[in-house]
């Protein structure tokens, strides 16, 4: 079954890159940034394919996809900001997340911000999601814009390469890096299980 949907949203993605160029890339791109799991895992190596083919070049691929990020990030960033916090503020006690929570994200992002941002448009999963919290904690918008580019910029100009170092063995790449994908689900499930064992103390100690 998850062999099938693999093989339906690679089509996808290789029919949209092939039929639109460019324009694609943007598109697909745009779409995994606004928190919609398309893997930029497939996207960008068959772009990097396309490279390989003369059919496409590298740096323009890597402009193309780190501006289809920064309009998915912008769609995401305005949910947080303008949907997200009243939202959580009053529903969130519900998912184990409290004001005291919000303000302390909010605390981070004022702080660490562009580093968080950066550094997650590098991590897989990561950098599909990192864009509601920014805008929740209403990260300065244009810092925001900024280092989502350039983080973008960095990891589709990098994957692009690698699918054009492999050339015809571009298809390879979408399961290697869903490895990370397992990594980064496990350490979130122990980052969760902390988060829950310190919401639970919070809540005994205000009541």
């Amino acid at each position: 079954m998850a062999a099938h949907l693999f093989a339906v949203i690679a089509g996808f993605i290789v029919s949209t890159i092939k039929t639109f160029g460019y324009g694609g890339v943007v598109f697909l791109m745009a779409v995994e940034s606004a928190c919609i799991p398309l893997p930029s895992e497939i996207i960008l190596p068959f772009a990097g394919y396309l490279v390989f083919m003369h059919q496409l070049q590298l740096l323009p691929v890597g402009i193309a996809g780190a501006f289809g990020c920064v309009i998915g990030s912008v769609i995401a960033y305005a949910i947080g900001a303008y949907g997200g916090r009243p939202l959580i503020e009053k529903y969130g006690k519900y998912v184990l997340i409290s004001r005291h929570d919000l303000d302390m994200a909010d605390r981070w992002f004022n702080r660490y911000g562009a580093t968080i941002v950066f550094t997650g448009r590098l991590l897989p999963v990561v950098r599909t999601f990192i864009s509601l919290p920014a805008g929740i904690s209403r990260m300065n918008f244009f810092k925001f814009i900024v280092y989502t580019f350039i983080g973008s910029f960095i990891w589709s100009l990098l994957i692009t390469w690698i699918g054009l170092k492999l050339g015809q063995q571009w298809d390879t790449l979408g399961p290697y890096f869903h490895r990370f994908d397992d990594v980064i689900l496990i350490v979130g499930i122990a980052a969760f299980l902390l988060y829950l064992r310190r919401h639970l103390k919070h809540i005994a100690a205000e009541r």
